[in-house]
């Protein structure tokens, strides 16, 4: 077993192990790699419960922690996930809202653990990285937006 040099721990109230599977299922290149038990009860659990969950989220590996509901997630950590086209935006996109999360605007949404994710297709990285009056257009375009609309994206950048 080789233990990564850097691991995004995240912080659940209970839920790691379902957050994990579903992420598994979603997202390419993901997987759940160990569940690990708590060999004592801890202040919010019991011994034999899942304590911590590792996996993999696009090539990045993860430790879920069931903590307890001392700490909530925030949006001041999310992943982005870079898309190439809109069936894959509304893949990602319908499978997080569909399962109990909450869109919110220009591209971001939550899941149902409370994590913030950005589906970003990169035709609006693009454009950023133009800069410019490209990347004026393609901004205001995305200010309007709930999730990203590729095709307004690809219109705002010709102008």
């Amino acid at each position: 077993m080789t233990i990564a040099k850097n691991t995004v721990c995240l912080w659940f109230e209970k839920d790691a192990e379902a957050a994990a599977r579903f992420y598994a299922e979603t997202f390419p290149d993901s997987a759940v790699n160990a569940v690990h038990r708590a060999p004592s009860d801890y202040p919010s659990g019991k011994a034999g419960d899942v304590l911590t969950v590792d996996f993999t989220v696009c090539g990045i590996p993860c430790m879920g922690l069931n903590g307890g509901p001392a700490f909530r997630q925030s949006e001041a950590f999310s992943f982005q996930i870079a898309t190439d086209t809109q069936a894959e935006t509304d893949r990602y996109w319908n499978a997080i809202i569909n399962n109990g999360g909450q869109a919110s605007a220009c591209g971001w949404c939550k899941d149902k653990w409370g994590l913030s994710w950005q589906i970003t297709p990169r035709t609006l990285t693009e454009a950023m990285a133009a800069g410019g009056a490209e990347a004026k257009r393609a901004f205001e375009a995305m200010m309007e937006m709930t999730k990203i609309d590729v095709a307004a994206i690809d219109a705002a950048r010709r102008g």
